[in-house]
């Protein structure tokens, strides 16, 4: 057990204007379970880096310890094995320690000895997890290890995850963080804090601490109102007594001239200085409170325009199946169910079980255009039976999981997807974009910003149906919770796929498992 301890770390990267860090201190013990938990952008994979020595900084870090960092770099031929990388990701890893941490992943060795293209994202993460683990007094960074993961993936990697210690876990999904960490490090909006307990713990603290804060601001409000009331009022009485001056005439009033004009400026002069000692104490009022709300995670509430379809029934799906054309590989088949108006479906089942093929065959049979090349011929190799009945004329709104073809400025991809510009950079305002990254270019945005690029513009197009493909990934909890109260308070009609488990239980009305075909009303919204 060792202190890694951190005294007035700053940093920035060349020809930024803002500091990702600006003076920050705080200690972490090696064999805590840590989860790490900010907004996108602000710094959580960059400090990883800074703990990794990646980067020149100032200030001190004091690590007593190695590091290990999670995902591990591909930079191989496509046949390659995860055999033959394990020596280049963890100098000195035994294999059999990797084959005896698969087996607490529920993995065979012979995943090991498979060319490495052929695993599936699941394995994948299995395997860079399990050579992550099979080393001795590391301490290790764990960046986003469930993203892309089914739900079976993600139970299995959090159950792993919950019986290990001495890593920081930099994670999204709740669900994970309430049962993997016992200390959390938050990147608040101004300052670093490290607090006891799990998300769940950390967020009914800080929302307690919030609440008290605010209603500290509003009595500070009220008061600063009345002091600004009392300076106005005493500098109109200055203004009004140096009036009295203005048309003065000395000639008719010579013998007190001298006197009278002697005691109006004087007056004047004691009533200006008590305005200024007034805009002082203001000064001073406002300062001591000025950082009372830098750290509160005040989100703004989201809009949504959702369009009223004359049919009730939007997608009727019945006795559906897909298959690959030359493989023969049946993704399902016999699927049945229908979206309604109001209807919130969430799409459920493995990775590779159909489901983002099945939305790619629904937007092509409305007529939908895909945004980018990546899907535009994907629905050519695959072969389709059973009915797939989409209403005429209805308008979708789609966000992809990719966001590889993003690239450019705010104002091309406006005029290329046709959105208001000043509401586009609005919405990304209010999903924690900074002003400063609107004028760059969207392929230097995190995974994060990008992925709230794409949910900008299916907030901005008025739809009947919201369709979007695992909208989450790399989304912070934050803008999670910020997009789920969103769709709480405007109810638009949805088909999504998502693997926050959290996420589903709120918002979802139905859900339909491919692999089963088996349609589950969570609950009635047409009651």
């Amino acid at each position: 057990m060792a202190q890694i301890s951190i005294s007035n770390l700053t940093f920035y990267y060349e020809g930024s204007f803002d500091n990702i860090f600006d003076g920050v201190s705080f200690s972490i013990d090696t064999n805590w379970k840590l989860g790490f938990i900010g907004r996108n952008g602000k710094g959580k994979t960059t400090f990883l880096n800074l703990l990794m020595g990646e980067y020149e900084y100032q200030g001190v870090i004091n690590t007593p310890t190695a590091f290990d960092y999670f995902p591990y770099s591909i930079n191989v031929g496509k046949y390659l094995s995860a055999s033959e990388m394990i020596s280049s990701w963890k100098p000195g890893c035994e294999e059999w320690r990797v084959i005896c941490e698969l087996g607490k992943l529920n993995e065979d060795a012979d995943i090991l000895y498979r060319g490495f293209d052929t695993l599936s994202l699941g394995e994948r993460t299995k395997i860079m997890l399990a050579v992550l683990f099979s080393g001795e007094n590391d301490f290790l960074l764990i960046d986003e290890p469930t993203n892309h993961l089914d739900e079976k993936a993600r139970e299995c990697v959090k159950n792993y995850l919950a019986s290990k210690k001495g890593f920081i876990l930099v994670s999204h999904d709740r669900e994970l963080l309430d049962v993997c960490i016992d200390h959390v490090l938050v990147l608040n909006r101004k300052t670093i804090e490290v607090q006891n307990g799990n998300f769940t713990s950390w967020w009914e603290n800080k929302t307690k601490k919030d609440q008290y804060a605010l209603a500290e601001n509003e009595k500070h409000k009220k008061e600063i109102r009345k002091l600004k009331q009392a300076a106005l009022q005493t500098s109109s009485w200055a203004d009004k007594n140096e009036n009295t001056k203005i048309g003065f005439d000395p000639v008719k009033e010579h013998d007190r001239s001298i006197s009278t004009r002697a005691y109006i400026g004087a007056k004047t002069k004691k009533m200006q200085s008590r305005v200024k000692q007034m805009e002082k104490r203001i000064g001073r009022e406002i300062e001591e409170k000025e950082d009372l709300l830098v750290d509160i995670e005040q989100s703004i509430d989201l809009k949504l325009n959702p369009l009223i379809h004359h049919k009730s029934v939007l997608i009727n799906i019945d006795k559906y199946g897909l298959k690959y054309k030359k493989a023969e590989k049946v993704l399902f088949d016999n699927l049945s169910f229908n979206i309604k108006q109001g209807e919130r479906i969430a799409l459920h089942g493995e990775n590779g079980c159909g489901k983002s093929t099945l939305i790619r065959m629904m937007l092509d049979k409305s007529g939908y255009k895909l945004p980018h090349s990546v899907n535009k011929n994907s629905c050519e190799n695959i072969e389709s039976q059973g009915v797939c009945e989409i209403a005429p004329g209805l308008v979708i709104s789609y966000i992809s999981q990719d966001t590889s073809y993003l690239s450019g400025s705010i104002d091309n991809y406006c005029k290329e997807h046709d959105l208001d510009k000043s509401l586009f950079c609005s919405i990304l305002r209010q999903l924690d974009i900074s002003r400063s990254h609107l004028s760059k270019n969207i392929e230097e945005y995190s995974e994060g910003q990008k992925k709230k690029v794409l949910i900008a513009a299916s907030l901005l197009t008025p739809a009947h149906i919201y369709i979007w493909d695992e909208p989450l990934n790399y989304i912070d909890v934050f803008s999670r919770m910020q997009i789920e109260k969103l769709i709480l308070d405007y109810q638009p009609t949805m088909l999504f796929v998502e693997h926050d488990v959290r996420f589903r239980e709120e918002i979802a009305t139905k859900e339909v498992n491919l692999a089963t075909g088996i349609e589950s009303i969570l609950f009635d919204v047409l009651e």
